[in-house]
């Protein structure tokens, strides 16, 4: 080969070797990136509508029903031991694949999907992930009560994961990634681009970046695209004529029905908490295996919708009504009283699915119940009592997601009704203040501190979580090692941290002991001694973690 062609060839390889560096360490910032966005919005909106077909497909084969939109009417028709039978065979084919294909037998949702952008670059599971998209379908339509959002979510984790495994994308890029794919999932699934773009980054990213604006505003749009192709540009669930709101006199029943409607979030989410502690209570004591939790659980929904076909599916049909006041006080609380049993039976049962839909039940059925009280004492000074129903409705989804803005923006683009914004935008800002000092800021996130992943207060609780003592140590080897002698005389006072250990363990050691370094240990077994494997100092740890606050702080604000 004649060396000008071979040093043409060199200088191209060069330039392809620093584009492909920059897409993955600045990808954010690239028009390239934009384009990858296009691409992961286009496939993630595909697959958020597969799933809604899919769950179409299989729940009017299992019921029969020829509109799922209706499925609770057509439900009342079918003879109960149908209605016992179908969440049960659903159950347990559910507990099956979370006892064969998941570590724990745990469903993965959108709490994963935020620990995946919080602790692991943006990636989240991909065998229990797939095993875990497979159950909620399952569980979705067979009679859970719980809604399509959560997996969603997570089926569009994955696809980003698989692009940012590939491209080998730093923790920036991939979170970007991650946000794109969950703002097309979200968009498609719910045909609302703005709230699925904000979505992603109030939920799921936690933080409203520049840098990643545009890519995400970009996959959502195109996720939304996918959603009308198919489903047409119509909203989830349509309002009778207009709705107003009597200025001024109203609007302390606004500010009341936040205060309720965050109490009722905090209900349900406890109810949720509560049926899996019970749950799990339960399987130790009797010893059950992972694959009978599901199944109980079908058949005590089962039990349920004999009486209230109501709690079948996601609820948009009850939904409906509550929003054009088609249903009786006495029925609006019953049905709220059982959304919240349903829901805490199919979670707390491992069946897997979200909890937004859920939420949007119960909220809409809250303030049709407290919209016809305030109604029917001050007719002269109120509005519709459908008007409370949709305010409820925005503020109980909001307490639960903890992400008041997206929330306030998908009621409205979820009803096609945006006149009626100050009354949304008060009772969904009270509701968020009730909730948030009752739990760990939203749902989601109180999950994860039940399994002691703290992300609620912020980066500088959890990063710490994220540096391995061992990666922070000096070795024996390495300059300014600490003393050997020093390092054992500790151990035996048994002063020392272990190589697997994080920062979150080890700097509360340094605070109690006031020491410059602890020895850091291997022990392979519980009789086996430590053995020395170097020593970490409060000067490396500290600055390990000042480090990873600056770069946090530069993404978010960047």
């Amino acid at each position: 080969m004649a060396p000008a062609l071979r040093g043409q060839l060199q200088a191209l390889k060069r330039q392809v070797e620093r584009g492909w560096d920059v897409l993955r360490h600045k990808g954010p910032s690239q028009f390239q990136f934009w384009l990858i966005a296009l691409l992961i919005g286009i496939a993630a909106g595909l697959a958020a509508t597969c799933f809604r077909l899919a769950i179409t497909f299989l729940q009017t084969s299992v019921y029969g029903t020829p509109s799922v939109t209706t499925i609770h009417s057509y439900a009342e028709t079918l003879p109960w031991w149908m209605l016992l039978l179908i969440p049960t065979v659903g159950g347990l084919v559910v507990g099956v694949i979370v006892h064969y294909f998941t570590p724990d037998g745990r469903v993965r949702s959108v709490a994963d999907v935020i620990e995946g952008a919080a602790l692991n670059d943006g990636r989240v599971e991909k065998k229990a992930g797939i095993a875990s998209a497979i159950c909620s379908w399952i569980t979705l339509s067979t009679g859970g009560s719980t809604g399509r959002e959560g997996p969603v979510v997570h089926i569009a984790a994955m696809l980003s994961s698989w692009v940012s495994n590939t491209i080998r994308a730093d923790g920036i890029t991939g979170r970007d990634l991650l946000g794109c794919a969950v703002a097309a999932a979200v968009s498609a699934s719910f045909n609302a681009p703005i709230a699925g773009a904000l979505f992603a980054l109030e939920v799921i990213l936690r933080h409203f970046a520049v840098h990643a604006f545009a890519p995400i505003v970009v996959a959502s749009a195109a996720g939304t695209v996918i959603n009308r192709l198919v489903f047409g540009d119509v909203t989830e669930f349509k309002l009778p004529g207009t709705t107003t709101v009597e200025f001024y006199l109203e609007l302390p029943a606004f500010f009341i029905l936040g205060l309720i409607c965050g109490l009722v979030a905090v209900a349900m989410m406890r109810a949720v908490f509560l049926a899996d502690d019970i749950g799990s209570q339960v399987q130790r004591d009797l010893g059950l295996p992972h694959l009978l939790r599901p199944a109980a659980a079908g058949v005590m929904l089962g039990a349920l919708a004999i009486w209230f076909p109501h709690i079948i599916g996601v609820g948009y049909e009850t939904t409906s009504r509550a929003l054009t006041g088609a249903l009786l006080w006495h029925e609006a609380v019953v049905f709220a009283m059982l959304k919240v049993v349903a829901v805490a039976i199919t979670m707390g049962g491992r069946m897997g699915g979200g909890v937004f839909s859920p939420s949007l039940m119960l909220g809409a059925l809250t303030g049709l119940a407290f919209g016809l009280i305030a109604t029917g004492l001050f007719p002269d000074q109120s509005g519709t009592a459908t008007l409370y129903a949709l305010a409820g409705m925005g503020a109980v989804a909001a307490a639960v997601l903890g992400a008041p803005i997206s929330t306030t923006l998908i009621v409205f683009e979820l009803t096609g009704d945006w006149q009626t914004g100050l009354a949304v935008m008060v009772s969904v800002s009270m509701s968020t203040a009730v909730s948030a000092r009752l739990v760990d800021r939203s749902f989601f996130l109180t999950q994860l501190e039940r399994r002691n992943v703290h992300l609620a207060a912020g980066p500088q609780a959890y990063l710490l979580a994220m540096f391995r003592v061992q990666g922070v140590m000096r070795k024996a080897t390495d300059n300014n090692a600490a003393d050997e002698e020093a390092c054992r005389t500790m151990i035996e006072q048994g002063l020392f941290v272990q190589a697997q250990a994080t920062l979150e363990t080890a700097l509360p050691l340094f605070d109690k002991s006031g020491v410059a370094f602890l020895p850091v240990v291997k022990i392979e077994g519980p009789d086996d001694a430590p053995v020395l494997q170097g020593a970490l100092f409060h000067v490396d740890a500290l600055k390990a973690y000042n480090r990873a606050l600056a770069a946090t702080a530069e993404e978010e604000h960047g």
